[in-house]
């Protein structure tokens, strides 16, 4: 999946990892560029899984939700993390670790841009990043949200046009989601 930053020139590229060998195209794919790319690496689910992302070159990490574990990992590899939640409870704990800036996942299970509105009134020092059922189609509802700061989604680059090398059109869809404005 690929995060959409609408507030930053930059690139802020989001591969999902979910073997062991990704990581080594996670490192082939992050290197050779002459532009500015902050890369993180996801989902992690386990302390090893931090470990090969830094060493593969991640800025950053992205998890599907947050344990004890995986914060103390990123802490001492230097490694910031992108922790996931998709509760009130989960989120009030992410904020007591001292983070302000969420994946809220699974977005469009867990109640979509409805829940993440109703979220933002007693969770104002939150930020999110909605993925999981985020698309071109429904991107927009979610960064109309003063509480979300991007939005994440495989419509980016489908896996479909990812296995017949269909670079070009990948390209044109990754353009229309960098477009996308609040």
């Amino acid at each position: 999946s690929t995060m959409i930053n609408i507030n930053k020139p930059e690139a802020r590229i989001h591969i999902t990892v979910v073997t062991t060998t990704g990581t080594e195209k996670f490192a082939v794919a992050n290197s050779g560029h002459d532009f500015k790319v902050d890369a993180a690496t996801g989902a992690h689910l386990r302390w090893d899984d931090i470990h090969r992302a830094r060493n593969a070159g991640a800025t950053f990490a992205v998890a599907p939700g947050m344990t004890d574990s995986l914060i103390g990992t990123c802490e001492k590899c230097a490694l910031p993390m992108l922790p996931g939640a998709a509760t009130a409870s989960e989120a009030m704990q992410a904020l007591e670790a001292g983070y302000h800036m969420l994946k809220f996942f699974p977005a469009g299970p867990a109640g979509g841009p409805a829940y993440l509105k109703a979220l933002g009134g007693p969770l104002p020092g939150i930020a999110f990043c909605p993925t999981g059922g985020v698309s071109a189609e429904n991107a927009r509802d979610y960064l109309s949200l003063p509480n979300v700061v991007c939005v994440g989604g495989s419509w980016v680059a489908p896996e479909a046009m990812m296995r017949a090398g269909d670079w070009a059109g990948i390209e044109a869809l990754a353009r229309a989601a960098a477009g996308l404005s609040r």
